[in-house]
């Protein structure tokens, strides 16, 4: 019964056992999930600010570089200071845990040295009670077969007078063999105890050697834990120091944002005045053909009146009054189509914008501006392509050329009835000249960072009929964020 209840025992103590592993490797398990969705959502907040960045760096064009890496210093150290927090947040939870799993270990430590202390104890108090109950043994065998009173087996038989004697002898006898036989089982039950002292305590070694080991590593990594929280710690007090500078030095610039801002605008008119100087002499080109086609027809009619008078008084001459036999006039050819290839962008679409065409808002001082192009991100030397086929009317370069850097303007001429101008700033060197043809697709410069800007990036405007437009509304022009 005890064996079985023994076993039940043992059945619910692996059954608990196996439960809190379970329940451990769940805990586990749900920590990791965690921190990798901690650390997914850091990633994807270090991508946003990276955007973000790029964006404030086309938006900030035109401004001088110096404010402009101090602003972009400040909103990268805005983005980054509470990723940093995190961090440290992180570190800081990360040191408490090494902190209490430390903590626990020492403690178990501590009571398995306590516990094999005892254990200890134990046996060698075992082992003295078994050597007293050894030497009661030898001297109760002594006493029972060559005892002081001459008492044994033999002569409790040969030596007794009388029967009163024997009795007293044999009662003498039975009580000094029940004194060995409950000496003998005690000594047993000693030994038997030992043993199993000695098992638990070779056990509780073999966990503290363990326990040595574990309590060895969590020290390192609380040590570890401690170390990162304390750079975290060190690098978020230098970030808030670093931005709190930045914003002095901002301050010290801001006198130079409004005179930056007018020489953008500046800039924009004197473009939009040779724009629409270019427009006016495609309008009168347009003009011009529109006479000369005037004309054209004009002829074409009258040639066909000829030639359908010259058929008539053919007709009346051969006497053949009744018509009708001579060759319809062929008809007029049709005149030119002025339809062409549409526009493409400078690089392969789909493209990525950093900032699109339209109304800004300056993100110093709030001020709104009108963004005539579209940024689009490529990196330094990238070829950059003719929209359309037509004529470089402007290769200018980047010194005395204001904001826009290195530049190229093309003129397309008149493109399905309206006349077409793109533009392309802060090339980083020509691949054309001014007055030269350039077809569709000809690569017409590289893409650079000349001009009032900080990264590397396409600028291209679209101008119709004089006036800018968003340059995605075309066919073909297709971004991919």
């Amino acid at each position: 019964m005890r064996r079985r209840s023994a076993r039940r025992a043992f059945s619910v103590a692996i059954a608990a056992v196996i439960s809190l592993g379970l329940v451990a490797g769940a805990a586990q398990a749900d920590k990791l999930q965690e921190l990798e969705n901690r650390t997914r959502d850091l990633e994807s907040q270090r991508a946003a600010n990276q955007e973000r960045q790029e964006q404030l760096s086309s938006e900030l064009e035109g401004t001088d570089a110096s404010l402009q890496a101090v602003y972009l210093e400040i909103t990268k150290l805005d983005g980054e200071i509470p990723i940093a927090e995190a961090e440290l947040a992180q570190a800081e939870e990360d040191l408490a845990a090494a902190e209490r799993h430390l903590e626990s270990v020492q403690g178990r430590l501590a009571v398995a040295q306590s516990e094999a202390t005892t254990l200890e104890d134990e046996i060698a108090q075992s082992e003295a009670e078994i050597a007293s109950t050894e030497d009661d043994i030898a001297e109760l065998a002594r006493s029972t077969y060559r005892g002081s009173d001459g008492l044994s087996a033999l002569t409790l038989v040969v030596d007794a007078s009388s029967p009163k004697e024997f009795t007293e002898r044999a009662v003498a006898y039975d009580v000094a063999m029940r004194s060995q036989t409950q000496v003998l089982d005690e000594l047993e039950d000693t030994a038997a105890q030992q043993r199993n002292s000695q098992a638990r305590l070779d056990a509780v070694n073999v966990r503290i050697g363990e326990l040595q080991v574990e309590a060895e590593e969590a020290v390192v990594a609380a040590d570890e834990a401690r170390d990162a929280a304390e750079e975290h710690r060190n690098n978020l007090q230098n970030m808030r120091a670093e931005r709190k500078s930045k914003a002095a030095e901002l301050e010290g610039l801001m006198a130079d944002i409004e005179s930056q801002q007018q020489q953008i605008a500046s800039d924009d008119e004197a473009l939009k005045s040779q724009i629409a100087g270019l427009y006016q002499e495609q309008a009168a080109e347009r003009e011009r053909q529109r006479l000369a086609e005037e004309e054209r027809q004009r002829q074409l009619e009258a040639e066909r009146q000829r030639q359908q008078e010259e058929a008539a008084k053919r007709a009346a001459e051969s006497g053949n009054g009744g018509g009708g036999g001579g060759q319809a006039p062929a008809p007029a050819p049709a005149p030119p189509s002025s339809s062409g290839p549409g526009l493409s962008p400078p690089v392969a679409a789909p493209f990525h914008v950093t900032s699109p065409f339209g109304m800004r808002i300056y993100p110093i001082t709030g001020g709104r501006y009108m963004h005539n192009g579209t940024d689009i991100r490529s990196a330094c030397g990238n070829a950059q392509y003719a929209a359309a086929s037509g004529t470089v009317v402007g290769v200018r370069g980047a010194a005395g050329n204001g904001t826009h850097g290195n530049q190229v303007l093309i003129d397309h001429g008149v493109i399905n009835g309206d006349s077409y101008v793109t533009v392309y700033n802060h090339l980083s060197r020509f691949n054309v000249s001014n007055g030269q043809g350039i077809g569709k697709g000809d690569v017409l410069g590289y893409t650079g960072m000349t001009g009032k800007v900080t990264g590397c990036h396409v600028h291209v405007e679209v101008w119709k009929n004089g006036s800018p437009i968003n340059p995605e509304t075309l066919s073909g022009w297709t971004r991919s964020n």
